[in-house]
């Protein structure tokens, strides 16, 4: 079945350390260090999401060889774009630019160049896309889905310490070198929520224009809301592809190997899948509902309170929302259990352990929205392969979401001779030497004015060359992004190497 055969990423070379920012904000370093991560990168003055998108491909090829002729479906996965009528093809046209100063053949012009936008799941969609491309027309050909993201909040919010930005591309292939994906076992889930996370576009009106051109994408969040809502389309999303499986089904959390979810931060997925086992067990036989009740009576909590809030129907959270509970957490009950399991056998078992692979690796990236859950993915297959671990055949979960909300469950294996494309995941070189900010330079470019920083010089990669602002009967460009890939060294052509100049 098709699949996952490389992976890649480009992390922007600024970075935010979150204990620095701590003691910027006066906030508590261990609380933020156990619940959000290390640090956060962010988007640098002659960025935006469609060089970071771009970069990441441009690496994908190189580290893959891949024939740019054998392209047949490039895919953008985001939920910051800033045109809203190309995507993908942007990025395409960047690469065509790095192929022909390499004198190297573009992309095919027979390429599909599609964009999905749903929140954090887009890149997920586009997933699936390209498994579908390839099981269909496009069996002899590669795809590549790119997920790019710029997650901003403002200075002083709750979501503050959650940013980040990066891209990560992802080979796929009709015989994959590094995971079978499969499609048919997928659960899906979808349900509209309102206000847990979104990104109108009133948010532009009247906002001053900033000094580096660029605009700025800060969501309209609420919080305790936001996680209530990803706990229960997780809940979902995993009941659909559970009903697909011939075992029991609390049975396949103790079966899977390694999960890997979206994670906005460093917490989240493992209360999400812990929840996820809890409805499992609630919503299954007499013997799962038999172990529920003994947890809940080692914890001292009231097994009957318990049952009554989360097995059977979910909550309505769209009325949970009209009676202004959106500020409530709608499972406490729940998570109040499993604040008393996490020092149990049980709970690293089920929990810690399934989530432990590259996990570690993750603190560093902050939040990447689309590409949270593939970065999660290659780091995973990095530590596998330094640790030296036998994977092959391994049964692997990928659990993504989107604010909305939304979320997929796909059911993995490791395939055989996994390692060779492991090695070339670039996850190391993607980390870097980064330019750790100043509280100074920090505020400088969140705010849009990059003048406060000398840029980190760039090398091998795209960069964002002028805005357009002409606005004439003749010619109009306003607002159009115009790029300029910067390569590591002066590049000689192919003829003058040919004649030996």
């Amino acid at each position: 079945m098709p699949g996952i055969s490389g992976l890649a990423l480009y992390l922007p070379p600024y970075r935010v350390q979150l204990a620095d920012w701590c003691e910027w904000n006066n906030q508590p370093w261990d609380k933020i260090r156990n619940v959000v991560g290390r640090s956060f990168r962010m988007r640098g003055p002659e960025q935006s999401v469609y060089t970071l998108a771009a970069n990441a491909v441009w690496r994908l090829i190189q580290a893959y060889d891949i024939d740019p002729g054998d392209i047949g479906y490039l895919a953008l996965g985001t939920e910051s774009s800033s045109d809203n009528s190309a995507g993908a093809v942007i990025v395409k046209g960047m690469i065509d630019d790095a192929l022909a100063a390499h004198g190297m053949p573009r992309v095919s012009r027979e390429c599909e160049v599609p964009e999905y936008k749903h929140a954090c799941l887009g890149g997920v969609y586009a997933l699936k896309g390209a498994l579908r491309y390839l099981a269909t027309d496009g069996a002899t050909r590669k795809a590549i889905v790119v997920c790019s993201d710029i997650a901003e909040y403002e200075r002083g919010s709750s979501g503050e310490p959650t940013q980040g930005a990066g891209a990560v591309a992802m080979l796929l292939e009709a015989e994959p070198k590094l995971l079978d994906v499969d499609l048919a076992g997928s659960g899906s889930a979808s349900d509209y929520r309102m206000v847990d996370f979104r990104k109108p576009f009133a948010r532009f009106r009247g906002q001053p224009q900033r000094h580096d051109g660029q605009m700025q994408d800060l969501p309209v969040f609420n919080g305790r809301y936001s996680t209530s809502c990803y706990v229960d389309a997780t809940r979902h999303a995993m009941n659909a592809m559970l009903a697909k499986q011939s075992e029991r089904h609390v049975d396949y959390f103790h079966a899977v190997d390694a999960v890997f979810m979206h994670r906005p931060y460093h917490k989240m997925p493992a209360s999400g899948w812990a929840m996820a086992y809890l409805f499992a067990l609630a919503d299954g036989d007499d013997k799962s509902v038999a172990e529920l009740r003994d947890h809940c009576a080692r914890a001292d909590i009231d097994g009957d309170d318990l049952m009554a809030e989360i097995a059977g129907a979910a909550p309505d959270m769209r009325a949970r929302v009209a009676a202004g509970a959106s500020g409530e957490d709608a499972f406490p009950i729940a998570a109040d259990l499993l604040r008393r399991m996490r020092k149990t056998p049980e709970y690293r078992s089920l929990v810690d352990d399934k989530l432990s692979l590259g996990s570690e690796m993750m603190r560093d990236l902050g939040n990447l929205y689309t590409a949270a859950l593939p970065a999660w993915l290659a780091a995973g297959f990095v530590q596998a392969h330094s640790d030296k671990l036998d994977m092959a055949g391994q049964r692997w979960l990928a659990l993504g979401y989107g604010s909305g909300d939304a979320a997929e469950a796909l059911p993995m294996r490791v395939v055989d001779g996994w390692q060779q494309a492991a090695s070339r995941i670039n996850f190391a070189l993607a980390l870097g030497k980064p330019l750790d900010l100043t509280a100074h330079q920090y505020a400088a470019l969140h705010d849009g004015h990059p003048a406060s920083l000398d840029p980190v010089p760039a090398r091998d990669e795209f960069v964002v060359d002028h805005i357009g602002r002409q606005d004439t009967p003749g010619f109009r460009d306003v607002g159009i992004e115009y790029y300029r890939y910067v390569p590591s060294v002066r590049l000689v052509s192919s003829k003058a190497a040919n004649e030996g100049r």
